[in-house]
């Protein structure tokens, strides 16, 4: 693979040097005079959900090794607050810098379509990862792991320790948050056909923040006297909930899993407070996300189903359909592997 990004060096050089040829001949016109240029079109930009989540910094970590690989440049941009609109903004300076591509985790389906379509209009390719917009958006999403098998696992893991039986509670994320919303509904689903007796009462949203988090855990053992288990598809969420819980009188009385973080995490196996919980290797999603990007930009792929690329130590992947590339299985951890995982 040939990649754009690494031809990209060699062209600014050469335009560099015509530049100075020209600026000597005194040929040059004003810099800056369009309001545009300073571009790096050899760049991947990150924009995470929110800055400062320790799932994000893992990805984040992934697609700096994968970039330092290709020979690229990847920088982390991104709002504090993972809120809807508040993505846009970043997504306009990325594309106003002419970035070569732009790796996204959507806070919203549909609020950041506009600015996507911009970028990509201006040539920049889009991925979108972990959370995906529409597909009219994005040129690929690159998903952590099929949605159903997500969802199954997390049903799966309270089911097993509650008994099969009793009343649960989810705490997501952002009500606006595509992937959230894709699990619950499938977990619904599967409850619905699998687990008859066990009964789902409420569904909060942290909105990826720790105390807001941490709030709603506390609110719903309040309300829900006879809650058995929660559920938290979010590794804010958990890393919250079980903070509460191991603090508390639930603790060894109600169950908590969902989607966290070994280090996260790693306190609250070993006090006992969860049992065991899952998620997929955020390093790896990040690191598979930079090399989708690369060959999108190298135009090694359009996105369309079959495309097949080279993932550096991943190997190769397929884009199946609606350009959707799967990362793979999630991991279940526990007492007896935790300890194997640093991230």
């Amino acid at each position: 693979m040939t990649s754009k990004f690494r031809r990209a060096g060699s062209a600014v050089a050469i335009v560099a040097a015509l530049g100075l040829a020209l600026s000597a001949c005194g040929g040059g016109s004003d810099s800056g005079s369009d309001g545009e240029g300073g571009g790096d079109t050899s760049s991947i930009t990150f924009i995470p959900k929110n800055l400062g989540n320790p799932y994000f910094d893992a990805s984040d970590t992934g697609g700096q090794k994968a970039a330092e690989e290709i020979g690229t440049t990847w920088k982390q941009v991104g709002p504090t607050e993972s809120t809807p609109d508040s993505q846009v903004s970043f997504i306009n300076t990325a594309t106003q810098q002419r970035a070569g591509a732009l790796v996204v985790s959507a806070n919203d389906p549909t609020a950041i379509g506009d600015a996507l379509e911009e970028a990509r209009n201006a040539g920049t390719k889009v991925v979108t990862m972990d959370s995906d917009t529409e597909p009219q958006f994005r040129d690929v999403f690159v998903s952590q792991a099929d949605a159903a098998g997500i969802a199954k696992s997390q049903v799966d893991l309270i089911a097993e320790q509650i008994g099969d039986a009793g009343e649960i509670a989810i705490l997501s994320a952002a009500a606006n948050a595509t992937n959230q919303n894709e699990w619950i509904k499938l977990m619904e689903e599967e409850l619905a056909a699998n687990h008859p007796d066990i009964k789902l009462v409420d569904t909060v949203y942290g909105n990826d923040d720790d105390q807001t988090s941490f709030d709603k855990t506390a609110g719903l053992l309040q309300s829900h006297p006879n809650l058995k288990g929660i559920i938290s598809p979010t590794t804010v969420g958990v890393a919250a909930a079980a903070r509460y819980l191991s603090d508390s009188e639930y603790k060894g009385k109600v169950a908590l899993t969902g989607l966290g973080t070994p280090n996260q995490m790693r306190e609250y196996i070993k006090d006992g407070t969860v049992k065991s919980f899952a998620l997929w290797d955020p390093e790896q999603l990040g690191y598979l996300s930079a090399y989708a990007a690369d060959a999108l930009a190298s135009g090694d792929i359009e996105g369309k189903e079959g495309d097949t690329f080279e993932a550096g130590d991943l190997g190769e992947y397929t884009v199946g359909a609606d350009g959707v590339i799967v990362l793979g299985e999630p991991t279940v951890f526990d007492e007896s592997n935790i300890d194997d995982f640093d991230f």
